[in-house]
């Protein structure tokens, strides 16, 4: 684990952020690709991701302080830390912060469909988790719970044990290896999807019932604190959140293949 990169005098360059920064350009990048095959200027796409991670990074922090109301009501000192803006804040929340806010850019620009950029967005977010999740293996952050398996690993750094509490010197559970490997399959899978999709909105449904699954059963080997249990512990708010985001993917993909075999017909 290394959290720190290089550091010079007073400045420090984070494994996390320099990773969650190419995380972004790539998505990006995949984005701009897709929606060139729609018939749209790059342009456009770079634009659109630029409003897809502002809202996104929004959407985590509102979310992260959400989740945790209680304790940033009784520090609000963390709120002008550094570590608050260091964070990259809760996913889900940024997933649904990105989600609303590009619904209502979309709807003010006339050339652009929220389904095809949405389409063109499942892969690109997918392969900028698989990015990320390796920043958050380098930082110690969203670490696994203790285990005896022989691939566990063990962290060392004091620094990241200061910022973001990973146990040290246990054999924990590689969750963020886990979902880097996991999503960077999906975005193999959504990018073959893209070039044959029978419908608009399948391949974005396609990711979100893809990470909703591997999210849900990621979150049984997660030890960082903040998982929000619910039912006496039988689940946590991002399975739940994750199991929803399922269930209405599978009715967009019912619909949607109810209006094309209609549209056959």
């Amino acid at each position: 684990m290394y959290p720190k990169i290089i550091e010079l005098g007073p400045l420090t360059l984070h494994t996390y952020g320099l990773l969650l920064a190419l995380a972004f350009f790539s998505g990006a990048v995949i984005l701009s690709r897709l929606v060139v095959r729609e018939g749209l200027q790059a342009s456009r796409a770079w634009d659109f991701a630029f409003v897809v991670i502002i809202s996104a990074l929004v959407g985590a922090k509102i979310f992260m302080v959400g989740s945790n109301l209680s304790y940033y009501l009784e520090h609000p000192s963390h709120f002008v830390s550094l570590g608050f803006w260091q964070a990259g804040g809760a996913y889900f929340g940024g997933l649904i912060g990105a989600i609303a806010f590009s619904y209502w850019y979309i709807s003010r620009s006339s050339d652009l469909s929220f389904w095809v950029m949405a389409d063109a967005s499942g892969p690109a977010v997918a392969l900028g988790q698989s990015i990320g999740r390796l920043g958050c293996f380098g930082a110690g952050c969203d670490y696994g719970k203790v285990t005896e398996q022989p691939w566990a690993v063990i962290f060392t750094s004091d620094y990241a044990h200061q910022k973001v509490g990973v146990p040290l010197n246990v054999s924990l559970h590689p969750v963020q290896l886990y979902e880097s490997v996991g999503t960077f399959f999906l975005f193999l899978f959504l990018m073959w999807m893209h070039a044959r999709r029978r419908f608009t909105g399948q391949v974005f449904a396609a990711y979100l019932i893809g990470y909703g699954v591997l999210r849900f059963f990621n979150e049984y080997f997660r030890g960082d604190r903040g998982r929000g249990i619910l039912l006496d512990g039988a689940i946590s708010v991002h399975q739940l959140i994750a199991l929803t985001l399922v269930v209405i993917s599978l009715v967009v993909i019912y619909l949607g293949k109810s209006k094309s075999s209609y549209g056959r017909a």
